[in-house]
């Protein structure tokens, strides 16, 4: 199996001049999903979880509802020079019944892999996926929203080891801290937590909050109401797009959730303060 970080030589300048070190990368690596062995979409990720990650594509891209709905996933070709199998291509086989996404879908996600999708177009055609507007949910303590990103900072081993890795965790609203995903992609790390979710049979997750190290995108909001996520918390900022989604969907969109403050862009009445 292919691994997450990788040694490399640098050349360290400091006042003292210059010095020899080892410096620990991220890996970057393609990963080729593969529908019934027909090429579906080429996303760049950090190897770890994939199956994990191959469902929660599938599910965001509106292909799956559960993960009863592939039959099997397994590594296939992607041999590398050395004849070894480089794990880097997964043909997913779905259950009868299960209809395989068009030609137009497949270059539709082969584009936005990397640009991301944008208009009120894209916000119609969540909410058409989606199973309708979120519930009001449980009441989020506005206390476990100001901790809930130092609790993923301490589960960031990647990011401690690299520095150069995103993170996505699922907490209860009781705080207890279901699963944490690291990876070079924001949204292949939620990814990865909702397809852990899913495969764990805890969809919709009406009673859990999502956590993002970074920003939130409409990319990564579109993930989470998919799942049925109530709560989007980020450290840093959303974006127009995000915020405009999530006040469509019944989400409460948090930003800029450090130390003891918050912004709280959309249905702050789910907070009690």
């Amino acid at each position: 199996m292919a691994r997450a970080a990788r040694q490399h030589l640098v050349r360290r300048l400091t006042r003292d001049g210059w010095s020899p070190r080892s410096d620990r990368l991220a890996v970057e690596e393609p990963l080729e999903i593969r529908i019934g062995g027909d090429a579906f979409a080429v996303t760049m990720r950090t190897p770890g979880q994939d199956i994990d990650l191959v469902n929660g594509y599938c599910f965001a891209e509106g292909i799956i509802r559960t993960a009863a709905d592939i039959t099997t996933a397994r590594y296939c070709d992607g041999a590398g020079p050395d004849g070894l199998n480089t794990y880097n291509v997964i043909d997913v086989n779905l259950a009868d019944g299960v209809a395989a996404p068009d030609h137009g879908l497949q270059r539709n996600v082969l584009t936005s892999s990397a640009c991301g999708i944008c208009g009120s177009t894209s916000i119609d055609q969540v909410m058409d996926r989606a199973v309708g507007p979120l519930p009001p949910g449980p009441p989020i303590p506005a206390e476990l929203i100001t901790a809930a990103p130092d609790l993923l900072r301490g589960q960031q081993q990647l990011f401690t080891r690299t520095g150069g890795v995103h993170a996505a965790g699922l907490l209860t609203t009781s705080g207890e801290l279901i699963c944490v995903r690291e990876d070079v992609g924001r949204h292949n790390a939620v990814d990865k937590v909702v397809g852990h979710a899913m495969r764990s049979e805890l969809l919709p997750l009406t009673g859990s909050l999502l956590v993002v190290s970074g920003r939130a995108s409409f990319e990564l909001t579109q993930k989470a109401v998919m799942a049925g996520i109530p709560a989007l918390i980020a450290v840093s900022a959303p974006s127009s797009l995000a915020v405009e989604l999530a006040d469509r969907a019944g989400l409460t969109l948090v930003g800029f959730a450090r130390g003891d403050t918050m912004n709280v862009y959309t249905h702050p009445d789910r907070i009690v303060a």
